[in-house]
Order: structure tokens, then C-alpha cells, then sequence
């Protein structure tokens, strides 16, 4: 049996007997939309898992009132009242909006384990969330701010 082949029979069988499937999203376009819709550098990120130079995000001095949605799909996703100054060079939030993120592991970096943060409405990948953060949840949401749009206003 060709190495392929037996990949492919595995993870059917492993979808039929856990009933685990890829998560279907509400906002679903091809490649080739994606790109057009978001440009070469969000698609990178949002699309292709990517990260933004640190200290390259206006969003990161952006203190006035409003919400920060997907850039892929406008949804709503964190509060400027939970925004903070983490140093790192992302924008840094300490809790997420209900119902807005998924997560999943990342094993990308060797010797560590990062949760990744994706838009639950359309899987854009946003940043990742790491348990340094400061209180109530000790949570640090580093998040590329190509991945976000700012909508100033009443913080939701």
C-alpha cells in the first residue's frame, strides 16, 4: 500500500470511529478569493499562519474606544477594554469576546507548545495566546494586528 494511500485510509478511519471532522466555518472562500480579498500579507497571515514583524502594527499604539474584528470576516472579537501594553510587539489583550476564538495546538517551534488563536466565524489564524498575561485571566492574546480591523466607538 503506497504511503499516501494509507495516510488517507487512516485519518477516514480515525474521522468514522471519533466522528472528529475539520470544523466547517460560516465565512468559507477559496484560495484565490482570500487572496484577493486580503492582499499578499494578511492572506500570509490570516490564511497561511504567518506573523507580522514585531513593532510593525500601528494597532499597537491605538488607544481610543472601539472593537477589533477579523479582517477576514468582521467579526467582533476583543474590546479595547481588555486591550494592554505587553512589550512584546503585538497588540496584546488579556481576554477574548464570547464565542469569538477557536484554538489549536502549535508545534511549530521546537521544544514548545503554543495555543494558536483562529476567528471562529471564518478560521483566520490570529495570533496566539500564552498564559503570561496579567490579571483576572493571566492571559497574554498576541495577536498580528494585520489580522485585525479597528472600529472605533462604543467598546463592545
Amino acid at each position: 500500500m503506497k504511503r499516501t494511500h494509507f495516510i488517507i485510509s487512516a485519518a477516514a478511519a480515525l474521522i468514522a470511529t471519533t466522528g472528529f471532522a475539520p470544523k466547517r466555518y460560516a465565512v468559507t472562500h477559496s484560495d484565490a478569493e482570500w487572496r484577493r480579498i486580503l492582499g499578499p500579507d494578511r492572506f500570509a497571515i490570516l490564511r497561511e499562519n504567518g506573523t507580522e514583524p514585531a513593532n510593525s502594527s500601528p494597532l499597537i499604539g491605538e488607544h481610543r474606544q472601539g472593537t477589533y474584528s477579523c479582517y477576514g470576516c468582521n467579526q467582533a472579537l476583543f474590546s479595547s477594554r481588555v486591550k494592554y501594553d505587553s512589550g512584546d510587539g503585538w497588540p496584546s489583550f488579556w481576554t477574548v469576546l464570547p464565542h469569538a476564538v477557536d484554538y489549536q495546538s502549535d508545534h511549530e517551534l521546537i521544544g514548545e507548545v503554543r495555543t494558536e488563536v483562529h476567528c471562529s466565524r471564518c478560521g483566520g489564524h490570529l495570533g496566539h495566546r500564552f498564559d503570561d498575561g496579567p490579571r483576572p485571566t493571566g492571559w497574554r492574546y498576541c495577536i498580528d494586528g494585520l489580522s485585525l480591523r479597528f472600529v472605533p466607538g462604543h467598546a463592545a
